[in-house]
């Protein structure tokens, strides 16, 4: 029973994940393969643009219509790959007017050229395909298409697809390593209904079967699973924020039944959250499409420009403090976390979802520095630690790379504390702001691989940061200092997977005083006062790690 309730206390945390978390003990296959691995023939283009033109069968739960392709070409090439469920039908590929031959394997579709596509050339093709997407079974975690009906029975219907892939509902290059350029969404639904994507509304065009066309225009480079919709009878009202790059639109989309509410709910949280996260982080990295706050059938999701909200309007995490401090019920918690991860997840992106760390860990951790924004350091303190509780320890935080595979569920919590322990390495906060601000404008609309994030503070910070990054994200224990007083002298030293590890630490001997030590795998010892017994010794609970009493 005990084994239960823990496991049960950790999965009450782990499903503030924005992201499905794929099993953990699967065996890699081809199919796996073929979607997370970088081939000649991905890599041998480069998509500029997209346009994703479909219509959403409500009462059929399908989806039918076009994506065009406009890439460039990397190398010379003839043959390349595309990804699309095999649930899904791929009605034609259409290359300067002509049919192009394709063939299939599990999820990946292979089309063959006429003739030699010329390193450095502009082309395109687009493909035709229609089906019954996936319906998800536990939206976000599980994806696929959402059909659900709001409090007065009215079509709620969206789409959360991170982990499982983009192509679960429209044909892409998906990889998170190839962002395209710029991308224009077209999605014709009821007209009885609203349609609300990501970027900005461009118009809307009348259809003679009883359906309306919602032209969204994305300006700046989107991953593929940020590309959503929401259809619904909502509610439209702007607002705007002062920023550091001038004025940014807000625009909130919330359900007709729901507005009365939500309008002082999201009031209460999202300028505060701007204010702060431009502060820590630097400019929001979408001014040229804005921030959108959209009601959603599910949980939540970092949709870009286009945030997804299902949080029911409560404070904390559907009304639960995940920190067990107080703290967490003073906000809505999807609010902060889905729209932290317009810094990290949409503006730095891991090329390999592998390094989803990078994602989780930072944007956790912006739920530490709104605490702290609007409360008190003291306070974001608590909340950080407070979130060990949901910490298993279980697997590493870096999963296999080129499967299509993450790591652990604890790359939330313990990617935070992680980062919070480097701040107390730092220990300088201005230091610290500038590194995570650097972050954002050094990897600007860019993905990235842990290495580069892990070089990047090591230089900015000017520590020695690798074995640190490879205890916690490489392996699955965090370190342990074991320590031992015996005639007067204290001796201490970390225990690690890492050899030669080093990472100072903050203990003490005395109540309220902390003073650096320096252990390595090996015993140090220094001499103490004779009243002073192992009783008196603590590390700085700021620091993330074990302590052992010999």
């Amino acid at each position: 029973m005990k084994k239960l309730l823990i496991l049960f206390a950790f999965a009450l945390y782990i499903t503030n994940a924005s992201a499905q978390m794929l099993g953990k003990n699967q065996i890699n296959s081809r199919a796996d393969s073929l979607r997370g691995t970088l081939t000649p023939l991905r890599t041998c283009y480069d998509i500029n643009y997209y346009h994703l033109d479909v219509k959403i069968d409500i009462d059929q739960k399908s989806v039918s219509g076009s994506n065009e392709f406009a890439f460039t070409a990397t190398q010379d090439f003839s043959k390349l790959q595309f990804d699309l469920f095999s649930n899904l039908k791929v009605e034609k590929v259409v290359y300067n007017g002509t049919n192009l031959s394709f063939t299939r394997e599990y999820n990946a579709v292979f089309v063959t050229f006429p003739t030699i596509i010329k390193k450095g050339s502009k082309d395109k093709f687009t493909v035709f395909y229609s089906g019954n997407p996936i319906v998800a079974k536990n939206p976000p975690w599980d994806g696929g298409f959402i059909f659900k009906k709001d409090s007065a029975g009215n079509p709620f219907v969206s789409v959360a697809c991170q982990g499982l892939g983009a192509s679960v509902w429209w044909p892409n290059k998906d990889h998170q390593s190839d962002e395209v350029d710029s991308m224009l969404i077209s999605i014709s639904v009821p007209n009885t209904l609203q349609e609300v994507s990501n970027g900005r509304l461009r118009n809307t065009v009348d259809q003679a079967d009883g359906y309306k066309q919602y032209n969204w225009f994305v300006s700046n480079p989107i991953n593929n699973y940020d590309v959503s919709f929401y259809i619904g009878k909502y509610s439209h009202w702007e607002d705007s924020f002062d920023g550091e790059n001038g004025k940014l639109t807000i625009d909130y989309w919330a359900l007709q039944v729901d507005s009365a509410k939500a309008r002082p709910h999201w009031d209460a949280d999202v300028k505060p959250m701007l204010k702060c996260f431009e502060y820590w982080f630097g400019p929001y990295p979408w001014y040229k499409d804005g921030y959108k706050l959209v009601q959603a059938p599910h949980l939540g999701m970092e949709h870009q420009s286009a945030v997804a909200y299902g949080n029911k309007f409560m404070k904390g995490y559907l009304g639960r403090d995940l920190s067990g401090t107080g703290h967490g019920l003073k906000w809505d918690f999807i609010t902060i976390h889905e729209s932290g991860h317009e810094w990290f997840g949409n503006n730095i992106t891991s090329k390999d979802i592998a390094d989803m760390w990078i994602h989780e860990g930072f944007t956790n951790y912006s739920e530490t520095l709104f605490t702290e924004c609007t409360d008190s350091k003291a306070s974001g303190n608590e909340y950080v630690i407070g979130i060990r509780k949901g910490i298993r320890n279980d697997i590493p935080l870096i999963g296999p790379y080129g499967v299509n595979k993450e790591g652990s569920g604890d790359m939330y919590p313990k990617g935070a504390n992680l980062i919070h322990t480097i701040r107390q390495l730092i220990n300088n906060d201005e230091k610290f702001r500038q590194i995570l601000r650097g972050l954002n404008k050094t990897f600007y609309h860019k993905t990235v691989t842990t290495a580069e994030i892990e070089n990047y503070i090591a230089k900015q910070s000017g520590l020695k940061l690798n074995k640190i990054f490879d205890q916690y994200l490489r392996y699955t224990q965090i370190p342990v200092l074991e320590y031992k007083i015996n005639n007067s002298l204290l001796s201490y030293r970390w225990v690690t997977d890492v050899k030669d590890f080093d990472m100072p630490v903050r203990v003490t001997l005395k109540n309220g005083t902390y003073t650096l030590i320096k252990p390595t795998n090996n015993w140090k010892t220094i001499k103490v006062d004779k009243n002073i017994t192992t009783d008196n010794f603590k590390a700085d609970p700021l620091f993330y790690i074990t302590t052992k009493k010999i």
